[in-house]
């Protein structure tokens, strides 16, 4: 990206586009067209949230816009939970609760502001998921503190999982999958989409590659991390904090 770390959109600005941009990101089926089989991904990150969490009290959606992701994962549980929506824009907030409140009987909770930084409760989740929201962070200290903060906030058994904008550690695999990228842009909305999906990519966002994040993962604490779908720039991924949490068992199951 032309763009230097230190000349990137503040949070305060990144907050107000998404401000403008609440029921674009309210549709689960159009919301995300500048992201690659990005209906895909939501349904591997939530379905293997239940997998991998098979008892689910309390979750908490970090970048949650319109609440998209932690409405598929209520549904891919099938049952109700408590969920904390966390985002930097307070309408996305607002409309994620709203939504989300039509899906659960369980407790739905807004906490706005860099969840680096909002208080949460230490151990107090058992899926944390964080939907193109990483690539906002910019340098290794802050991806570090992200992570270390993410994994505090996990109960131990729980999950977190990922999907997102990723850049490649090849500078010619980079080059390439970037091509490719625009290409699809294009195809989607025409020449210029894709010069202004790439502006705003160039001046929000500094991805880091998926092997530098699941590294990352396994250095602040995660003992099981995996990937679950990378197509081009786009990659879904996760991992589980200690051992992970035992299946309920059924009436009449033997010990």
């Amino acid at each position: 990206m032309p763009t230097p770390l230190h000349q990137k959109s503040t949070l305060s600005e990144i907050e107000r586009r998404f401000d403008r941009d609440v029921e674009r990101f309210a549709n689960m089926e159009t919301g995300q067209v500048a992201t690659i089989d990005a209906p895909l991904a939501m349904e591997l990150i939530t379905a293997a949230a239940v997998a991998a969490t098979p008892v689910i009290t309390r979750t908490l959606d970090i970048g949650c816009g319109a609440g998209n992701n932690t409405i598929k994962l209520l549904r891919s549980y099938a049952g109700t939970f408590d969920c904390d929506l966390n985002d930097l824009s307070m309408p996305m907030l607002l409309r994620a609760r709203q939504r989300v409140s039509q899906e659960t009987e369980g407790r739905v909770t807004i906490l706005q502001g860099d969840f680096r930084t909002v208080r949460f409760a230490d151990d107090g989740y058992d899926v944390i998921l964080a939907a193109a929201v990483l690539h906002h962070l910019r340098d290794e200290r802050d991806w570090a503190e992200a992570f270390s903060t993410i994994f505090r906030l996990l109960r131990p058994g729980g999950s977190f999982w990922v999907t997102d904008l990723v850049s490649h550690e090849i500078d010619h695999v980079q080059r390439l999958m970037w091509r490719r990228y625009g290409d699809y842009l294009e195809a989607a909305g025409g020449r210029d989409y894709r010069e202004k999906v790439v502006a705003y990519i160039d001046k929000e966002d500094s991805p880091r590659p998926v092997t530098f994040q699941l590294d990352l993962m396994r250095q602040v604490g995660f003992n099981s991390v995996d990937l679950l779908h990378k197509n081009s720039c786009f990659a879904a991924f996760g991992g589980i904090k200690g051992a992970p949490l035992a299946s309920p068992r059924r009436s009449g199951e033997p010990a």
